[in-house]
């Protein structure tokens, strides 16, 4: 493929990936455009046709965001079809595997070392371990609270016991598994790193002290 047909074999290939998934969102053509409407960009049905049957060689950043929300789809599984295609024309002259592709754009490739600090990696890896941290910490969290209130409505009294002991251990996890996110939060926050907004259910993390009356 030459580097002039490249762009436009790029659109069509995308194109053909959102109308796949206007059609398994359900949607027509004039639904797809209200929808787009109803989120703040107006996108004339004409456009998406267009787009969609080849008239159209080009589509603006903006409308495919908005596209791909409005059709339910990851923005990336537009752009490389992963588990349909094995390779992928990612750049001019470059047809690579496509899982290669999706990791290079997501920042997964492999990696012999850390990454420098400060690099777009590191900070990829960064937010990405924050990610994992939080979604820990809150697992444990809910965990424990579960146990806690299945203890509280117990009726036997020594079965309520066994229940406090085992809510008891599981509420230590979960404080340990928060306080090791607050920690991170705080080494992100001495790297001058913008820190994530976090679930109504772990708010009491960034308080000044992290206790298991948090947890209960």
């Amino acid at each position: 493929m030459t580097t002039s047909d490249w762009s436009p074999h790029f659109t069509t290939r995308v194109a053909e990936q959102m109308r796949q998934a206007r059609k398994a969102a359900c949607l027509t053509v004039a639904e797809s455009a209200e929808a787009c409407a109803a989120l703040g960009l107006t996108i004339p049905k004409t456009t998406i046709t267009n787009l969609e049957t080849g008239r159209r060689s080009s589509i603006d950043l903006a409308e495919f965001l908005v596209l791909a929300e409005v059709y339910k789809i990851p923005p990336i599984s537009l752009l490389f079809p992963l588990g349909t295609d094995a390779t992928v024309d990612v750049l001019p002259g470059r047809e690579v595997p496509t899982w290669d592709v999706v990791s290079w754009f997501t920042g997964e490739t492999s990696l012999s070392k850390p990454a420098p600090d400060g690099s777009a990696r590191d900070f990829l890896d960064t937010y990405r371990a924050h990610s994992d941290a939080v979604a820990t910490a809150l697992a444990s969290t809910r965990t424990a609270k579960e146990r806690r209130r299945k203890a509280s409505i117990a009726l036997d009294p020594g079965r309520r016991e066994s229940l406090l002991e085992m809510a008891a251990s599981y509420e230590q996890l979960a404080f340990d598994d928060c306080r090791e996110l607050r920690e991170f939060r705080d080494r992100m926050h001495e790297r001058g790193l913008a820190l994530p907004v976090l679930p109504a259910d772990l708010a009491f993390v960034d308080e000044s002290t992290t206790s298991t009356e948090n947890i209960e």
